[in-house]
């Protein structure tokens, strides 16, 4: 992946982790399977939902770290159909792992499946004004 050239200005010295964020983020939107939303839900929710059709819960998994959300599904190791068996094999039957990078503040508030969909659902509470006094000393 090259790297923006905007970055590299002297100018913008300690900008390194808003870099590293960048080139996480397009790598993540590289990624394809399995599809998903991402939907507003009133005025400070979001809803993510991944097609997860014949995942059951205990093969899914929902981690947060820093500000990295990982959504992951495993498949045991189930005996496969004979050869010759399937006439088309559209539905893919692999593992996946789907990352997403959330704002500052972010929060996963849960996590349902329903209708072969796994619903994930945040929040970004409203960020507080705080307006501080600076005492001015005379020299």
């Amino acid at each position: 992946m090259s790297r923006s050239v905007f970055f590299d200005s002297p100018f913008l010295l300690g900008f390194e982790q808003t870099r590293s964020l960048i080139d996480r983020a397009a790598k993540i939107a590289a990624e394809g399977y399995p599809p998903y939303n991402v939907e507003a839900v009133g005025d400070d929710g979001v809803r993510i939902s991944l097609a997860v059709a014949g995942f059951s819960p205990d093969q899914l998994s929902v981690t947060v770290e820093g500000r990295q959300l990982t959504i992951s599904g495993r498949r045991d190791s189930e005996p496969s159909a004979p050869e010759g068996t399937y006439l088309h094999r559209g539905i893919a039957a692999r593992g996946f792992n789907r990352a997403f990078v959330l704002a500052d503040g972010m929060e996963v508030v849960g996590a349902t499946v329903e209708h072969g969909l796994l619903h994930v659902d945040l929040t970004q509470p409203p960020a507080s004004q705080v307006v501080r006094q600076i005492p001015i000393r005379a020299g």
